[in-house]
């Protein structure tokens, strides 16, 4: 018997090594696939953040630049709880106002941006920088309401958008103070560290604007101004009726391309750079990408001014869904099982049948201990052989 054994052991062993050696092969061909895996940066969510700096009925044209975007990104998909409006408000209802109650961005008048359903977030002497600086950074007290902040995280794409007065790195806010290009670039940092966004496009329309983003140093920020260092940024045209001018022209460019696309769109933001000549604008508008990791040519206009949502199937949905599957399948198999049985009936468990019986063992009582005489005797003669070993 120790014979039998020795020789026995020897190949359980074997074969036991051979298969945990498989097993190792197989984790380890997997873990690279794994590792290869990566999936592509997608946002989730998309934010705007509109500012008029200006105030005063002569600086119509800025309000108009804002409400001019605002109604554009509401009418590519971002809704209103994601936009932030910050306005003077004091155009709309203002005694020189030849149109109470509305804005216009053109002399044909045929567009009220003003309208009845436009949500103003920040109006009059609410439109501070300490406000703005408050709002990207979302350092508020706890009384802050909800529809007043920027609810943004690691997967938001945020779309900037300032216009107003301004000069080599500054902007006016409502003619009484300044937000600098360092406290941008101080803010965007913040913005980084706290994972506040994924990717963010900053859009500034004003007087020697490309100063204002050469500081920036936060990853992952496209930005683009209308005019370079010691040049000015014009108007495009004025309304007799109004008396002032009503857009101006960095802006008015920006929506006469914008107003071509829909929410499907699969136009590019090199497609929209490219109206920024000299010949539209009359200055030399300035694109910075070197803090982007996309490519322009590959970035989607409605990555920033829409709301198109790439939805992802997360590995844990896959697993609950490959679970799911299973149970389905294991169901169908009882039933199968179930109906089998019932046409089958009930199983007896006796020794006596007959021909219509529908037992599983169909033997007679004395075939049974007949058979159980002779395996005792069988195990009997294995005990009594392999002792004389």
């Amino acid at each position: 018997m120790k014979n039998l054994f020795s020789y026995v052991l020897p190949i359980l062993a074997l074969l036991g090594a051979v298969l945990s050696s498989e097993e190792v092969l197989q984790e380890n061909n997997h873990q690279p696939l794994q590792q290869q895996e990566q999936k592509p940066s997608r946002h989730s969510n998309n934010w705007a953040v509109l500012v008029s700096t200006s105030r005063f009925w002569f600086n119509y044209r800025h309000m108009a630049n804002a409400l001019s975007l605002y109604r554009t990104v509401r009418r590519l998909g971002i809704p209103d709880s994601q936009i932030i409006l910050m306005l003077s408000d004091d155009i709309a209802c203002n005694p020189r106002n030849a149109f109470p109650g509305t804005v216009f961005n053109n002399m044909d008048e045929a567009i009220d941006l003003y309208g009845e359903s436009i949500e103003v977030d920040y109006r009059g002497y609410e439109v501070t920088v300490d406000n703005f600086m408050r709002l990207l950074t979302d350092r508020w007290d706890s009384d802050q309401p909800r529809s007043k902040r920027l609810l943004t995280d690691e997967n938001s794409n945020i779309f900037i958008y300032l216009t107003g007065h301004g000069g080599n790195e500054f902007l006016k806010f409502q003619d009484a103070e300044e937000i600098g290009a360092y406290d941008l670039k101080d803010a965007f940092n913040v913005m980084h560290e706290q994972k506040r966004y994924n990717e963010i496009f900053f859009m500034i329309d004003t007087c020697q604007a490309n100063t204002m983003y050469e500081k920036i140093e936060a990853p992952n920020v496209l930005a683009v101004g209308s005019s370079e260092l010691d040049e000015s940024s014009y108007s495009h045209h004025s309304d007799m009726d109004i008396g002032v001018a009503v857009i101006d022209r960095f802006t008015y460019y920006t929506l006469d391309y914008l107003e071509r696309i829909d929410r499907d769109s699969k136009e590019t933001m090199d497609k929209l750079f490219a109206e920024y000549t000299f010949e539209n604008v009359h200055s030399h508008p300035g694109i910075r990408t070197d803090l982007f990791k996309r490519n322009i040519n590959d970035v989607l206009l409605t990555d920033f001014f829409g709301n198109v949502q790439n939805v992802v199937v997360d590995d844990v949905d896959s697993e609950l869904l490959k679970k799911v599957e299973q149970d389905e399948a294991a169901s169908g198999i009882n039933k199968t099982k179930q109906i089998m049985m019932r046409e089958r009936g009930p199983v007896k468990f006796s020794f006596e049948c007959d021909e219509n019986s529908t037992t599983l063992i169909n033997v007679t009582a004395l075939q049974a201990k007949l058979f159980g005489m002779i395996a005792i005797g069988f195990i009997g003669a294995l005990w009594f052989v392999a002792s004389k070993f």
